[in-house]
């Protein structure tokens, strides 16, 4: 299981936003290209990039700071927010992105997604769910809808996406620790990897997820629980690389 430090960048600076809210942000450093090194040099092997500000705009806007994460380290970085069209797409993958992450296009466009697919290849492609009690959440989670997370997840899977980010609105940045029933059910209504986000407190938490890897968990995204101490990251990494199938089991 691969643990993703999260950088969510907005203004330029590394913060964190509780349920998504720009009202209950918290500033962690005005350079996040150190914080990037900072997870490297304990061992991350990952990054988790979002541009809150091109989530809520709708287009990239921190795409320089993104630069300077991708230089400053060594091991490859995903980013979500604000990814829209082929162009974007094709704009951040030159920056040196390894994976891009396509978030509202998915219910807007979703021919995108699987073109995206096509052209750019199924490993550089993820798809980030956000839901709040099961429903789909837009527009840098602003617009709330009726489309249910596990049905649009099966639609992803079926235009060739390999890999979803799953994330529970409620439980992020709450440090109350993941929705584990709805993680599970999200990964055993699949076939392709599930990615979990939100909630991340503690680290048995990360025991918990690290436990629904034969279901299909492979990964988990940790973003204030590491910025304030509540989970040691290199203790995290060292029980997600623990022993375990890493197979989903059927």
């Amino acid at each position: 299981m691969i643990i993703f430090p999260a950088i969510d960048l907005r203004n330029g600076r590394c913060v964190r936003l509780t349920e998504g809210k720009l009202e209950n942000e918290t500033i962690f450093s005005d350079d996040p290209a150190a914080m990037a090194l900072q997870w490297e040099s304990q061992g991350a092997d990952y990054l988790h990039l979002v541009d809150l500000d091109g989530a809520f705009a709708g287009t990239p806007q921190n795409l320089s700071v993104v630069k300077s994460i991708v230089d400053a380290v060594k091991i490859p970085v995903q980013l979500g927010g604000g990814i829209r069209s082929l162009e974007t797409i094709q704009l951040v993958l030159e920056t040196g992105v390894a994976r891009v992450i396509l978030g509202t296009s998915c219910v807007s466009q979703p021919e995108l997604v699987a073109e995206a697919v096509r052209r750019f290849g199924a490993d550089r492609i993820v798809v980030g769910i956000d839901a709040r009690d099961g429903k789909v959440a837009l527009q840098g989670w602003m617009e709330e809808t009726e489309i249910g997370a596990i049905d649009l997840a099966k639609q992803m899977e079926a235009r060739g996406v390999e890999h979803i980010i799953f994330t529970d609105i409620a439980r992020d940045g709450k440090l109350q620790g993941p929705n584990l029933a709805s993680t599970s059910e999200m990964a055993e209504a699949l076939e392709i990897g599930v990615i979990a986000s939100g909630g991340v407190s503690h680290i048995d938490d990360i025991r918990a997820l690290k436990t629904l890897e034969s279901e299909g968990v492979e990964g988990v995204i940790v973003g204030k629980a590491i910025y304030t101490g509540a989970v040691n990251l290199p203790e995290a990494l060292t029980i997600a690389k623990s022993q375990g199938s890493g197979i989903k089991i059927r």
